[in-house]
């Protein structure tokens, strides 16, 4: 092999010599920028999870009644949202005006429903544009045809309605504001109550969901990786502590402590994060003698980096199978204790306090019929979000 001179005399560079040795580093992988694309896998993962139409829909199905239900005070609602009046606007919804605001004689809060306030409006060519529901959570209808719990506008007959139709001036029933589903004991909508309820539940499920999740899964993760007499006490004090009766204690506890929101979810709370103990302490004792792992401590990685970077993704795999289902358990759990009384505080639109109503009352069936299906279509659509997460996850269809 001849070289040519190059213009100052001397010779180029051989060129490179093609080997198949490998560098003992291994071979070397152009960076490549994947930007906020998902990788393969989850992409792959998310390819099953679509492929359970019954789970993908019902997905779909439960975000749109969630979705809906965030706005429970623009659908139902015994303020309207929008008045024209006087030349100016104002959204009761959303704030508060009182009676003189619209030619009354009172400083207190309007209360729109009255015919006295809604004549003076009209009087000066103003305009009501009202939800389509006209009743909140609370709202007492004091002129139903029937006395309370009153069944359905639409199954009232002339008869029934007559008295009511001829007080307000109507010419018919059907002219009367519907209660689509009936009323309850106290007169208050069913469907606004459904509403408001079905938002409370799901809102407690998943704020109690995600918060236990997070404790327990932090407590098995400190468990699994550190073992020794961190693990051996950890797990006697579970075992302690699930031993206690938990529901003789939310018994007690809801009884002595006024009611609420909060206080519920800090109750269920003490009981709830030990549910995915057990499943995370196994997959982070498990992960831990791999040798990936065992080179990044050689390397001097902390242990901090080691447990949420590289342990706790092969942990959630398995935990994301279980957060469907404990929504579920976690709605459920809030119905029950709003059927025995020991929920959310009286007067507080809750599917188990519908369903209370529905077997104090078994001369009004709607009620019952109401409840029932409320809790059955949620928890139906969460079970089969749970199945498809779970078909999703599946080794066996992920890395066929």
């Amino acid at each position: 092999m001849t070289y040519e001179l190059q213009k100052d005399g001397t010779a180029p560079p051989p060129p490179p010599v093609e080997t198949t040795t490998q560098s003992p580093l291994g071979a070397a992988v152009p960076a490549t920028n994947h930007g906020l694309g998902i990788s393969p896998l989850n992409r792959r993962r998310w390819q099953n999870f679509k492929s359970n139409r019954r789970g993908f829909w019902s997905l779909w199905i439960f975000l749109l009644l969630f979705f809906v239900s965030l706005f429970a005070e623009l659908i139902a609602n015994d303020r309207p949202f929008f008045i024209r009046f006087d030349g100016h606007l104002y959204w009761p919804a959303f704030v508060s005006y009182s009676e003189t605001t619209f030619g009354g004689d009172f400083e207190t809060a309007a209360d729109y429903r009255d015919p006295y306030l809604q004549k003076l409006i009209a009087a000066k060519g103003g305009t009501i544009i009202w939800p389509l529901i006209r009743y909140s959570f609370d709202t007492h209808n004091l002129d139903l045809p029937t006395p309370a719990p009153s069944p359905p506008t639409w199954m009232l007959t002339e008869a029934q309605c007559k008295e009511v139709v001829e007080r307000k001036g109507l010419k018919s029933c059907r002219d009367l504001e519907y209660n689509w589903l009936g009323t309850d004991d106290q007169g208050r909508d069913v469907v606004a109550r459904l509403i408001y309820g079905f938002r409370i539940s799901v809102l407690f499920g998943l704020s109690l969901t995600i918060i236990s999740s997070v404790i327990g899964v932090a407590a098995g993760g400190v468990q699994g990786y550190f073992g020794g007499w961190i693990d051996l006490t950890f797990q006697r004090v579970i075992e302690v502590w699930t031993a206690i009766p938990s529901l003789y204690l939310l018994l007690i506890l809801s009884s002595v402590l006024v009611p609420g929101f909060f206080v519920l979810l800090g109750i269920l709370l003490l009981f709830s994060w030990v549910s995915l103990v057990g499943l995370v302490r196994a997959e982070f004792l498990r992960g831990r003698n791999f040798e990936y792992i065992q080179a990044a401590r050689a390397l001097g990685v902390s242990n901090a980096v080691i447990m949420f970077r590289h342990l706790l993704p092969n942990a959630m795999v398995a935990t994301m199978t279980f957060l469907p289902f404990i929504v579920s358990s976690s709605v459920m759990t809030l119905t029950a204790l709003d059927f025995l009384g020991f929920g959310l505080p009286p007067g507080s639109p809750s599917l188990g306090e519908l369903l209370s109503q529905g077997k104090a009352n078994v001369q009004a069936p709607w009620l019952g019929f109401t409840g029932f299906f409320a809790v059955a279509i949620m928890l139906s659509l969460l079970i089969f979000v749970g199945e498809a997460v779970r078909d999703a996850f599946d080794p066996r269809k992920t890395f066929r």
